[in-house]
């Protein structure tokens, strides 16, 4: 079995130049997605400054069962993953943009995906997106996570009656992300199914106008 099956996948681009940009934002896919329909959400962001980085996940899944199952389950994949996340953060460092001026997005298992790296690797992020996602493991097991993300901003976006998504476990999420210094908004959209909606997007530019503000 390979122990890491994401490291050589392709690594999609959009914005600006790294070398150039004020500010960076790592989109991780859901399920059974490309790459590149994440990067697609770029094109609604409209805001100049930022370079977009995409990773591809092997055979297009981070890992391959529910994000609530138990965590051996989901290996060696998503200890893969994770440690994708840390190499495009530190390629982003390699260019100059720090952490503290990257924002961490997904949506679905990426969005999991997103918010598991955070709160194992807590420290200022530039912000933090889960588009339909909560933190991964079985929810009666107690996390351990240490650090402090010092105030970055964080938003979880997810409806009511998700079919992938419990709603418990979206404001576990939320709650546990506070107690790790995390400033977090948390909106719950009535009888929306799993997808991205515009009030989303609207927060996601917050965040993006923020950082480039700060």
């Amino acid at each position: 079995m390979n122990d890491s099956p994401h490291q050589d996948q392709v690594l999609l681009t959009a914005g600006e130049d790294l070398k150039q940009a004020h500010a960076a934002m790592i989109m991780i896919h859901g399920r059974g997605a490309p790459a590149q329909d994440i990067l697609g959400l770029a094109s609604h962001f409209k805001i100049d400054g930022f370079a977009y980085l995409a990773p591809q996940a092997a055979r297009h899944s981070w890992y391959p069962d529910r994000f609530i199952a138990p965590l051996e389950a989901n290996e060696p994949w998503l200890s893969s993953a994770l440690r994708r996340i840390g190499q495009i953060l530190a390629y982003c460092a390699q260019e100059e943009i720090e952490a503290e001026r990257t924002i961490l997005l997904g949506f679905s298992q990426g969005a999991c995906l997103s918010l598991e790296y955070a709160a194992r690797n807590a420290r200022r992020y530039g912000g933090l997106a889960a588009l339909s996602g909560g933190l991964i493991g079985p929810p009666e097991v107690r996390r351990q996570d240490q650090g402090d993300l010092e105030g970055t901003p964080v938003f979880l976006g997810c409806s009511d009656v998700d079919p992938h998504i419990p709603l418990e476990r979206v404001e576990y999420s939320a709650d546990h992300l506070e107690t790790l210094g995390g400033q977090v908004t948390k909106r719950i959209y009535s009888g929306l199914g799993h997808m991205v909606i515009p009030d989303e997007i609207e927060q996601v530019r917050t965040l993006m106008r923020s950082l480039l503000a700060g």
